[in-house]
């Protein structure tokens, strides 16, 4: 029997979305099962570029019709939803195809969030005609640090301006039809003289260096030298500039979740396969407690991660002037659920041992990009400390919100493109995180990792960093750590409502996050900066997870039944 949780590529029926949707979804599955996996692998460890896959995509109109806002195309939308469904489909693929996928997201974002009519039409039709995108925003000497542009553009006295400048780590840069590319006016200081345009890898001043990374991907680094800028190619200026940079990577950041899901799915039916079928020592080697578990582990945090992702899909849908606790839950999804999903491959790593390493297998490749994702858009502790900018409001100042349902409706998500100023997100407010901890408050590890939620709160009344450990990252990132874990737990648990979740599972994922507390308060124990106090409560947190025997053997069953339930075809 199929699990329903996985995406499984020989069930796989998204039938919960509109009949378009659903068509282009199966083709792009159809397209990649009928190459096999042995063009996926070799095209892989050859580094080929993908040309057969944008081929496919332009064939279908499948960015177009994903990646247009509906008051820009015919028949297209922006709907988080289906993005999502996508972006974990070409992951369990393999990162490249995701990856070509992502930047064009980012290089869309400026140009939808833009009033300039000529450059949306410009880029409808070139998303029409099966170009991709490219984000022009990080250098090589001041990485995504975009108050240090060395991008320069210098007024040429019709209205435009010459462009001189170099990116680095642009992908999609060697093709894109379009690169949103960020600079400032040398005639202007300050936020006043940020400018973002248009350009095209095309023209004759455009100039690509290189492919920085080793892979089968273009990751460019390109310099623009005396590039023409017209008027109909300025996205946006000054401060509108600076606000859609920050707010093109909200969106597209959120795609690193999907990202990592799919390709753990993938190692995970291939990993369990190789080990239940494998005998050692004339035992299988699933027979062996810490095999077990280990992978039950990497099931549940796997599973864990869907719960949450899915679940923040329903408040980015659900966002607006009035509702921005989508601004939490994105950056969770962007640190927690990648290193999530390092944490997954890594269980599996150790079960399958040297198989991970053959070329011909999925895993070798899951393996070495799983690690990019939580270094993308962002690195963890950069989202960690934007994380951290919510946690009072969140934790002590609830306030009344509607309630949010699933949100797989075929609608138009044209707020995120209307975001406005990117600041303000310490007065974001939330709703109650206890409710969903009281609703399951008869689970057994529900209940521990509540009472170790409550005395997080607890420290932070009693024991609040003081000013020199607020200005310590090391030691505030560990806060920041415990904190995730409840907004964590509070969105897996509403998911597990909505969706009624195996309750076996959900306190097994829960016995994982008791334990993942407890290692971070002892972490918080021994930081040179922690004080007695802090210290004394690190220790008092410490909790075991409740054992149930009955309880394992259950979700055992589940990733039992993973065995042989997909394998790609040759």
């Amino acid at each position: 029997m199929a699990n329903p949780l996985l995406l499984n590529p020989r069930t796989y029926d998204p039938a919960h979305l509109d009949d378009d949707t659903r068509r282009l979804l199966r083709a792009t599955v159809d397209f990649f099962e009928n190459r096999g996996k042995k063009a996926l692998v070799d095209s892989y460890n050859d580094r080929t570029w993908y040309a057969d896959f944008l081929d496919f995509v332009a064939k279908e109109g499948l960015f177009a019709t994903f990646l247009t806002p509906a008051a820009d195309g015919a028949g297209t939308r922006w709907d988080t939803a289906r993005n999502a469904a996508l972006s974990e489909i070409l992951a369990f693929y393999g990162l490249g195809y995701w990856y070509t996928w992502q930047v064009t997201v980012l290089g869309l974002g400026p140009v939808w969030q833009s009033a300039n009519p000529a450059a949306r039409a410009n880029a409808a039709q070139l998303l029409a005609d099966g170009h991709v995108m490219a984000f022009g925003l990080s250098e090589r000497t001041h990485g995504a640090d975009i108050y240090s542009t060395d991008m320069i553009l210098t007024p040429d006295g019709d209205g435009g301006f010459r462009a001189t400048g170099g990116k680095y780590y642009i992908g999609n840069g060697n093709v894109a039809g379009l690169v949103s590319v960020f600079g400032r006016r040398a005639d202007v200081d300050g936020p006043d003289g940020y400018v973002f345009f248009a350009a095209d890898s095309r023209h004759p001043a455009y100039h690509l260096v290189k492919n920085v990374v080793n892979g089968q991907m273009y990751v460019s680094e390109f310099r623009l030298e005396d590039y023409p800028v017209r008027e109909q190619d300025v996205l946006h200026t000054g401060k509108a500039a600076f606000d859609a940079a920050l707010n093109t990577v909200n969106v597209g950041k959120f795609n690193l979740c999907t990202a990592s899901i799919g390709i753990c799915e993938h190692a995970m039916y291939e990993a369990v396969t190789h080990a239940h079928r494998r005998v050692l020592y004339g035992r299988k080697v699933t027979d062996f407690p810490h095999v077990r578990r280990e992978l039950a582990d990497a099931y549940a945090r796997l599973v864990a991660m869907k719960l949450f992702s899915d679940r923040a899909v329903d408040y980015f849908r659900t966002a607006g002037p009035d509702d921005r606790r989508y601004l939490l839950f994105n950056p969770m999804t962007k640190m927690k659920v990648t290193t999530e999903g390092e944490k997954v491959i890594d269980l599996l790593w150790d079960v399958i041992a040297a198989k991970g390493f053959e070329a011909d297998t999925y895993f070798d490749k899951a393996a070495k990009d799983i690690r990019g994702l939580p270094k993308l858009e962002g690195t963890v502790h950069v989202n960690l400390a934007l994380i951290l900018k919510f946690m009072p409001n969140h934790l002590f100042q609830p306030a009344e919100f509607a309630s949010v349902p699933t949100r797989q409706d075929a609608a138009d998500d044209e707020f995120l493109f209307r975001q406005g100023p990117a600041r303000g997100l310490g007065a974001v407010r939330f709703h109650d995180w206890r409710g969903p901890y009281d609703k399951h408050a008869d689970l057994a590890n529900v209940a521990v990792f509540r009472e170790q939620a409550d005395g997080l709160c607890a420290l932070l009344l009693a024991h609040a960093p003081s000013e020199d450990q607020q200005r310590d990252l090391d030691f505030l990132l560990t806060i920041g750590q415990l904190f995730a874990l409840v907004v964590y737990g509070q969105l897996i648990l509403e998911q597990a409502e909505l969706t009624g979740l195996d309750r076996d599972l959900l306190d097994e994922i829960f016995a994982v996050l008791v334990g993942d507390f407890s290692a971070y308060a002892t972490e918080l124990h021994g930081k040179a900066a922690t004080t007695e106090e802090q210290a004394a409560w690190a220790v008092a947190q410490l909790r075991r997870p409740v054992r149930d025997a009955a309880r394992t053997a259950a979700v055992w069953a589940q990733v039992e039944a993973l065995c042989g339930a997909y394998e790609m075809r040759p």
